[in-house]
C-alpha cells in the first residue's frame, strides 16, 4: 500500500494531464466546424457572384441614317472613292436564282412603319451574280442581287474587303414598286437609297434616304446629294458590268417557269379527282 504523500500526487498529476486532452480534443472539433462554416458562406457568396459576372453589359448602338455626322460622311465618301471604275475580274464568277419564302413578318415591323404586311406568306424570287477581284485590287469580290417579292424590287451591291481592318464591306442598294417589269427598273438605272458601311470592330455607318414621319416634313438631306449620286454611279456602272440588264430577266424568267410547273401539276391531279359532275344519257 502507497503512503498518503504518495497517492495524492499521483492523483494530482492524472486531474492535471487529463483537461489537457480534453482541450486537445475539443480544439480541432472547433476548428472544423467553423472552417466549414466559411467555406459554406463563401461557396454561397460565389454563387451568388456568378449570374452577374456570367452576363455581360448589352450595349445598344442607335443609327443615325438619317442625318450621319460630318465624320461619318467622311468615311462614306473615302470608301466610295475606293471602289474600282474598270476592275479587273478572275475568271471565277457565279450565277445564282432561286426562291424564298417567308411565312411571318419580321417582328422589327411593327404597325405604323411604311410596311405592306398580310396574313399570306410573303415570296420571292431572285437572282445573284458575283465576280471576283484580281489579287492587286482592295475588294476581294462584289455581289449583285435583285430581288421580286412582287410588292418591291431591290438591286443590292456588295464588295469585299479583301483584308479588313477597318472596313469590312461596302453595299448599295435601291428599290422600286413592282408595278412595272424588272427589264424596266434595270433600263431605267433607279437611284441608289441606301448606302451601308460595316466596319470592323465597330459600329456600321448607315446614309439611307428618309421621308417624313407621322406627317411631318421629311429632313433636308441635300448635303448627302453627292453621296447618293456617288452610290448611284458605282450601282450604274457595276450593273452593266455583271451584265444585270440581260440576264437578271434570263433568270428570273427561269425561275417562275420551274415554280409554275408544280402548281400546273397539282391543278390536274386535282381534276383526276374530282372530275366533276358527268351527263348521263337518259333512255
Amino acid at each position: 500500500m502507497k503512503d498518503g504523500p504518495a497517492v495524492f500526487a499521483n492523483w494530482n498529476a492524472r486531474a492535471s494531464v487529463r483537461p489537457s486532452f480534453r482541450m486537445t480534443g475539443v480544439f480541432p472539433k472547433v476548428l472544423l466546424v467553423w472552417t466549414g462554416l466559411l467555406l459554406a458562406c463563401a461557396g454561397a457568396l460565389s454563387a451568388q457572384q456568378q449570374p452577374a459576372q456570367q452576363s455581360p453589359p448589352v450595349k445598344l448602338n442607335v443609327l443615325n441614317v438619317c442625318t450621319p455626322s460630318a465624320e461619318e460622311q467622311k468615311e462614306i465618301s473615302s470608301a466610295l472613292s475606293r471602289v474600282p471604275k474598270q476592275p479587273l475580274f478572275s475568271e471565277d464568277f457565279e450565277v445564282a436564282r432561286g426562291r424564298s419564302s417567308l411565312a411571318e413578318a419580321p417582328g422589327f415591323l411593327q404597325a405604323g412603319q411604311s410596311a405592306q404586311l398580310s396574313d399570306e406568306p410573303s415570296i420571292a424570287i431572285w437572282v445573284r451574280l458575283r465576280r471576283e477581284f484580281s489579287m492587286q485590287a482592295l475588294f476581294s469580290t462584289v455581289q449583285y442581287t435583285f430581288s421580286n417579292d412582287g410588292k418591291n424590287m431591290i438591286e443590292t451591291l456588295v464588295l469585299h474587303v479583301r483584308e479588313p481592318k477597318d472596313l469590312e464591306q461596302l453595299s448599295i442598294e435601291d428599290s422600286a414598286s413592282a408595278v412595272t417589269s424588272p427589264a424596266s427598273m434595270l433600263a431605267a438605272s433607279s437611284p441608289a437609297n441606301r448606302i451601308k458601311l460595316e466596319r470592323f470592330g465597330k459600329s456600321s455607318v448607315v446614309l439611307a434616304r428618309c421621308t417624313g414621319t407621322e406627317g411631318g416634313p421629311a429632313p433636308d438631306q441635300s448635303a448627302y446629294e453627292p453621296l447618293f449620286a456617288s452610290a448611284s454611279s458605282i450601282l450604274a456602272n457595276y450593273r452593266m458590268l455583271l451584265k444585270a440588264r440581260r440576264t437578271v430577266p434570263d433568270e428570273l424568267a427561269r425561275v417562275a417557269t420551274v415554280a409554275a410547273k408544280p402548281a400546273a401539276k397539282s391543278t390536274a391531279a386535282k381534276s383526276r379527282h374530282n372530275p366533276g359532275p358527268q351527263s348521263v344519257d337518259k333512255k
